[in-house]
């Protein structure tokens, strides 16, 4: 079976439209505790301003409490320049940029039509060259819920201009869950046999209830790595009717029970999970932690001895 290989987001993408702030000592626990895990990458925050993204002004603060471990990616959402130079003097391990593949979206979320934010993005490039990876987020990659489809080629199309700057990786983000399977093996085989040396990573929300659907078939069209929210927190303020990203350990418990390789310590990612309803002061909706794996059996009924043993 394949290495498949997760990045965490609740911190950042997960906590970004959770209405009362999450204090910085908790988020830095968090990550400290989902370092532990098994994680791959950890997007730890976002360089962005602090009135734009409120839950976020204390982006400096925890990128230098937590406790980096070794082999473990902490990246960081920038921008901008501004954002950027931010996140190299905190030493983030990669940059991740974004915008949209619609217009009409990247001009609600970005307030500036594609373009421009394309030039700007490639200055951040620019800037980052030499010092760290960089990968570029395509929001509504799989839809757009003001536009409508957005048509392949016209993610490829976003995908090549950035390809030819350099980038690491790309992320195909399908912002408000309107992908469905067969569109997500479609977009998989498309990239895979375009670029071959771009590293993908697959973003599903569950919006619709088909994020795990969808997961599987990018895994059986050969995507390896994934973004995932502790609990299914998370969604998109300029996104209408974007509910959460996938949950993490709803995503890793399956791939797991089916033979797949993705390197987390389940029962450890599990104890953590349980304990985000406490940091949010809310439940959330991730299912795993709360009905235990499938392995978790339980006790039978003492009326079942009963039965067996008037039986015998």
């Amino acid at each position: 079976m394949q290495r498949i290989h997760f990045n965490e987001v609740v911190t950042r993408d997960g906590f970004q439209i959770e209405p009362a702030f999450v204090p910085t000592d908790d988020k830095v626990a968090l990550i400290d505790a989902l370092s532990q895990c098994g994680y791959a990458k950890i997007e730890v925050t976002s360089f962005t301003s602090a009135k734009a993204i409120p839950m976020l002004r204390d982006a400096e603060a925890v990128m230098g409490r937590i406790r980096r471990v070794p082999g473990v990616e902490y990246t960081v959402l920038v921008p901008n320049v501004r954002g950027a130079e931010r996140a190299l003097e905190c030493r983030a391990d990669e940059l991740n940029l974004v915008m949209s593949t619609s217009e009409t979206h990247n001009l609600a979320n970005l307030r500036m039509p594609r373009e421009k934010s394309f030039a700007g993005l490639s200055d951040v490039i620019a800037l980052a060259a030499g010092q760290v990876p960089v990968n570029v987020s395509l929001s509504t990659s799989f839809g757009c819920p003001m536009e409508g489809d957005v048509p392949l080629d016209e993610v490829l199309r976003w995908a090549d201009r950035f390809a030819a700057q350099g980038v690491r990786g790309l992320t195909l983000c399908d912002t408000t869950g309107m992908a469905h399977p067969a569109q997500v093996a479609r977009m998989a085989q498309a990239l895979r046999a375009r670029f071959d040396a771009l590293q993908f990573t697959f973003h599903f929300h569950n919006t619709r209830g088909m994020g795990l659907a969808n997961l599987l078939a990018a895994v059986q069209a050969g995507i390896d790595r994934y973004d995932g929210s502790l609990g299914g927190l998370g969604g998109c303020p300029y996104a209408p009717g974007a509910s959460g990203n996938i949950s993490s350990e709803d995503a890793i418990h399956m791939l797991q029970a089916m033979g797949y390789d993705t390197g987390i310590d389940l029962d450890r990612l599990l104890a953590v999970a349980r304990r985000l309803p406490q940091v949010v002061g809310h439940d959330v909706p991730g299912q795993v932690a709360k009905a235990g794996r499938i392995t978790d059996l339980r006790p039978a009924p003492a009326s079942v001895a009963e039965l067996r043993g008037a039986n015998v």
